[in-house]
């Protein structure tokens, strides 16, 4: 990876060191690598480029990894257009990095979530997507179907429960739920914690990975798992029975921006780049992909999608963003609790 976004960043250096394209027909943004970059290229970059006659020059960096390249390059930025699935477009934000956003310079704007759209005055950019957290669980082994984040203090899950490290971003959402339902909130996870030493007491297993994930559903006889919506598509692709369900007490969520970057001289260009992103034709395009959940309400998909991710008025509505400003805040000391938790 770091081979790979060394590479980018060179090559990005040398094409904005020449005139090869104009300027005002050209976009550089970031995707996340992988299967998903795959999708940003069918349903968003291919097409725009197909309508604008536009060149769009690809980046593969994480989010952390773009935030830090942005601040980097503040004097002088290369990215039109940067998406964050970290909360790092509030931070980039508040340091001036973004540019503010009209409303009306969208079209598709109106038909955004309120919470998609919120600070777009702010500087922070739309959600186009959303990885929703809830129960990925075998649909052929669980003696019931979850329904509740409690759930996962079912004695009988036991040794068949697998939790995610707080080191990945889907498994701190997770503990931070559990730490919710338990009673703490973020100003006091030690709930959170208590409830983690009991699972592991009863046997569950903690991974740090997507990976390894699949590895304990496939061979190791795991029945539930708190993580992403997309994972349960990821596992039954890979033939293993696999369902999704929000839990009744809400659904964590990892918002993923579009955010326009300030100091950049075709901003208009980038808004629609933007516009489509937050288009029902793309966010279906993606949920059909990768699972992810659409933000924009006219977004219509099969029974089949639907299952699989937070869709419509009472999917979005019990979506829970825990604030990724004191996420960051309490990482590192949140992550020690964490670890002499789980040494055992």
């Amino acid at each position: 990876m770091k081979a790979t976004l060394g590479t980018a960043v060179l090559g990005l250096s040398a094409l904005l060191g020449t005139t090869a394209f104009a300027q005002d027909n050209t976009l550089t943004i970031n995707s996340f690598g992988g299967a998903y970059e795959e999708a940003h290229r069918a349903c968003v970059i291919t097409p725009f480029e197909a309508a604008t006659g536009a060149k769009v020059n690809v980046v593969t960096a994480y989010s952390a990894d773009a935030f830090a390249q942005l601040r980097a390059q503040k004097a002088a930025p290369q990215f039109d257009v940067i998406h964050f699935s970290g909360g790092q477009e509030i931070v980039a934000a508040a340091e001036g990095l973004l540019a503010p956003i009209d409303k009306a310079s969208l079209t598709n704007a109106a038909d955004l979530y309120d919470f998609a759209k919120a600070d777009l005055a702010n500087g922070q950019g739309p959600a186009y997507s959303i990885a929703a957290i809830g129960l990925v669980f075998n649909t052929e082994a669980v003696p019931a179907a979850p329904t509740k984040w409690t759930d996962l203090l079912n004695p009988e899950y036991g040794e068949h429960l697998v939790l995610t490290d707080i080191s990945n971003g889907y498994g701190m959402l997770s503990f931070l739920m559990l730490n919710q339902v338990e009673g703490g909130d973020l100003s006091n996870i030690q709930p959170g914690l208590d409830a983690v030493g009991k699972l592991l007491d009863a046997g569950a297993v903690v991974v740090s990975t997507s990976p390894e994930i699949q590895q304990e559903f496939a061979q190791n006889d795991a029945w539930i798992a708190p993580y992403a919506s997309d994972y349960a598509f990821t596992l039954r692709k890979a033939g293993l029975p696999s369902g999704f369900v929000q839990g009744e007490e809400g659904t964590p969520a990892s918002y993923i921006t579009a955010n326009l970057v300030a100091g950049r001289p075709n901003n208009e260009l980038a808004l629609k780049f933007i516009d489509l992103e937050i288009s029902a034709e793309a966010q279906k395009c993606f949920a059909e992909a990768l699972r992810y959940s659409p933000t924009n309400a006219k977004t219509e998909l099969s029974p089949e999608v639907a299952a699989d991710v937070a869709y419509g008025e009472a999917g979005v509505a019990g979506l829970i963003r825990f604030d990724p400003a004191t996420i960051e805040a309490h990482r590192t000391a949140w992550v020690e609790e964490w670890n002499k938790a789980i040494a055992r």
